[in-house]
């Protein structure tokens, strides 16, 4: 099969369109055949060698973590899935042709959703729900969700609006425009100063950015809040040691995605879509995601 294929950490030009042995669906697996691979900030960090600590690549190795396809073999030991197959998931080594992915960690998709959005849906929309659902909130709880114009932001606002929760979404002052689609009831500008302080106290903080914002952040937060993160927690968390800090890890979670994908298909939620570009240029749509600010790229084989 043809994959892009790293040889060594390095910058978008380290990811070479090459042969690649095919993948071989072993007990529990499931062989798919790639429509569309999606590019996430853990494919450029992990290709830049910023998680070889905790998730290397063993050269010449492959990277990618979102798909969608359809199922062409079935392995020893699977049951629920056929061949012909319409399906997505959080994987490893999807920027390729094929795929193998553990049965346990595979979705349908819904029907009426195109493989193309559904590529794009399953790292950020159960990172954003599994952040929120980290802070705790429910129906009468304010929470504030910073970096929501992003894609995780989004699927956390929809989640949190879920739970009947009051919703802030905390972006740049040059999303604010963008922002007031995604259904929050009140828009604050993260890089304003007199915007951040005249923020009432909150009963939780959802954060997708990280960084000096959250340091003042975090001082917004109710004795017995929650800050939950899926970067960095704030530095200065240990000056508050009312507020309980959570560092979120996504996991695969097929009923939450699922869920997620029906409401994308049916526009109670929006993923944008940016660029789709082939294959082989995955190291210009990194370097492109690099830059921010056009939503989600997708990679078709």
């Amino acid at each position: 099969m043809k994959a892009i294929v790293v040889h060594e950490y390095g910058g978008p030009e380290v990811l070479k369109f090459e042969d690649y042995p095919d993948p071989v669906a072993g007990p529990g697996d499931v062989l798919v055949k790639v429509v569309a691979a999606s590019v996430n900030p853990i494919d450029y960090k992990r290709r830049a060698g910023l998680t070889k600590d905790f998730y290397p690549i063993q050269f010449p190795g492959l990277i990618g973590v979102d798909m969608a396809g359809t199922v062409l073999k079935i392995g020893p030991g699977v049951e629920g899935f056929s061949v012909g197959d319409r399906v997505f998931s959080m994987a490893d080594n999807t920027y390729a042709e094929l795929c193998v992915v553990k049965a346990a960690n595979l979705a349908k998709v819904p029907e009426g959703l195109d493989l193309f959005q559904a590529a794009a849906l399953p790292l950020v929309t159960t990172t954003g729900n599994q952040l929120l659902l980290a802070t705790g909130v429910r129906a009468g709880h304010q929470v504030l969700v910073v970096g929501a114009a992003g894609n995780v932001g989004r699927s956390a606002v929809f989640t949190a609006k879920q739970r009947g929760a009051t919703v802030i979404a905390g972006v740049l002052k040059k999303q604010m425009d963008e922002a007031k689609t995604i259904g929050a009831v009140q828009v604050v500008a993260t890089d304003d100063d007199a915007a951040i302080a005249s923020l009432p106290q909150l009963d939780a903080v959802a954060d997708t950015v990280g960084g000096r914002t959250a340091e003042t952040l975090i001082a917004k937060v109710k004795p017995g809040g929650v800050y939950a993160s899926v970067v960095e927690v704030p530095r200065n968390a240990a000056k508050y040691p009312s507020v309980k800090v959570v560092h979120v890890f996504s996991k695969f979670d097929r009923r939450a995605l699922e869920s997620l994908a029906e409401a994308v298909r049916d526009g109670k939620l929006m993923i944008p879509i940016g660029q789709k570009r082939p294959l082989s240029e995955a190291a210009e749509a990194q370097a492109a995601a690099e830059k921010g600010g056009i939503g989600k790229i997708l990679l078709v084989p």
